[in-house]
């Protein structure tokens, strides 16, 4: 036990700071990549227990329960105008496997959606909570998404709806190319000659066609979702890593729950609720840490010195908020293209989440603003003031004076007598301020 105790401390350890003293010219070209991969997931699960995923998964999970029968409903009623709604439920069925006991009871949900719908008597409330339970679904994703890229402000509201009505749409076209291509690759091949040499890749590519299902679909959420400028190629990554967890995570759960028939015992026909809240719950554990992946990846190179800024002294915090600062103003002066904080990161070399952390700072004080462009998504920053007006000392006032001060002063005489003391005292009223002995105030 004790061999395995100090293998998994030196594990451990190696992975919260061996693995960033390694450099790239150390290393061959692959062994940097497993160096590089092992840095992403490093990252993900800190950024997993630093944005409290975990709780945020099971908000998430409530929502996608209230949100499943309305997302569904309109799923097959788009399908059933383009005449594919079929494939729309086999997918379903297929996809729901886990839980086939429920299938019967969501598409009855589903059918007296539709009925209703077409019978002129779905309106008012009924189509109003349809809306707001799938709208606050993909809010609420959304918030979440960005959340973990730190962008603190979210789509225009037509920006929204363009999205989410088009992932809607999106979806069982992707379903039915799906479909459509293992029946089009059958028709070819039943009947040929060829079939019995080539039926073992057939099956292999009909069994993989869920797989790459997740992976576009998974990519496709990474890459629009955060409304920040994701690249594609880590929305990729993210989105194979999530895509093949999810698989793997279904076939797992399948084959489990003959190992899971306990609960029959405890819950008797309600059984298949807790598992269905277990299996929705790890579900969006693991999307959730694909946006992190997806975050890592993009940002991996200015993590180095990650453990360090959370010890910054404020001196050098406060050098590295000037300099910031005197780089967006001179991007200004010279009537460039704002700097966005990826830029301010990239080119600088700065670690991300002090930058973020900083750039926050000076937003909330009023000496820069966010200027934000809704065709790339990019969050860029400009001076709020004339530049001529920015000195030192306005800054750090601006940032001395922010926030809630004085509020313990107006009940407590102690505290209001050392406050006119204090300030005498630093406003170089009383002589030597600088030497003055604090227990002299």
């Amino acid at each position: 036990m004790s061999k395995i105790a100090n293998l998994f401390k030196k594990v451990s350890t190696f992975f919260r700071f061996g693995i960033w003293q390694i450099t790239e010219h150390e290393l061959s070209r692959t062994k940097w990549w497993f160096v590089s991969f092992g840095r992403i997931i490093t990252l993900a699960v800190r950024g997993y227990v630093k944005d409290g995923l975990s709780s945020q998964a099971s908000a998430l999970t409530y929502s996608v329960l209230f949100a499943l029968v309305p997302i569904i409903a309109l799923l097959i009623a788009i399908a059933r105008g383009f005449g594919v709604d079929g494939m729309i439920e086999n997918f379903l069925q297929e996809s729901f496997m886990a839980h086939a006991e429920f299938i019967p009871v969501i598409m009855d949900f589903v059918k007296r959606y539709l009925a209703t719908a077409q019978g002129g008597v779905f309106i008012g409330v009924g189509i109003a909570i349809l809306l707001y339970s799938v709208v606050n679904f993909f809010i609420l994703a959304e918030n979440i998404f960005n959340g973990i890229w730190h962008v603190k402000r979210s789509r225009s509201i037509f920006n929204k709806l363009t999205v989410y009505l088009s992932t809607l749409f999106i979806i069982p076209l992707l379903i039915v190319i799906s479909s459509g291509f293992s029946i089009y690759i059958n028709a070819i091949f039943t009947g040929s000659s060829l079939y019995s040499l080539f039926s073992p890749l057939y099956k292999f590519i009909v069994k993989l066609a869920p797989l790459f299902i997740n992976w576009v679909v998974f990519t496709a959420l990474y890459y629009a979702v955060p409304n920040t400028k994701v690249k594609f190629i880590n929305a990729l990554i993210a989105g194979i890593i999530v895509g093949a967890a999810f698989q793997l995570f279904q076939v797992l759960y399948i084959s489990g729950q003959v190992y899971l028939s306990r609960y029959n015992v405890v819950y008797g026909s309600f059984a298949a609720i807790p598992l269905l809240l277990l299996w929705l719950r790890i579900s969006c554990l693991i999307v959730l840490l694909g946006a992190e992946i997806s975050y890592s990846a993009q940002n991996i190179r200015t993590f180095e010195y990650d453990d360090k800024t959370k010890n910054i002294s404020r001196k050098y915090e406060n050098f590295l908020t000037i300099f910031i600062l005197h780089c967006i103003i001179k991007r200004f002066e010279n009537q460039e293209e704002p700097l966005t904080a990826y830029q301010i990161v990239k080119e600088k070399l700065l670690p991300i989440n002090l930058t973020h952390k900083i750039l926050g700072k000076l937003v909330d004080s009023r000496i820069i603003v966010e200027v934000f462009n809704e065709n790339d998504r990019n969050k860029a920053y400009q001076p709020a003031v004339d530049i001529n007006c920015i000195t030192l000392s306005w800054v750090f006032e601006k940032l001395d004076n922010f926030g809630d001060s004085n509020f313990l002063c107006e009940k407590n005489r102690t505290l209001t007598d050392f406050r006119t003391k204090y300030e005498k005292i630093m406003s170089g009223q009383e002589n030597r301020a600088t030497d003055f002995l604090v227990k002299d105030i």
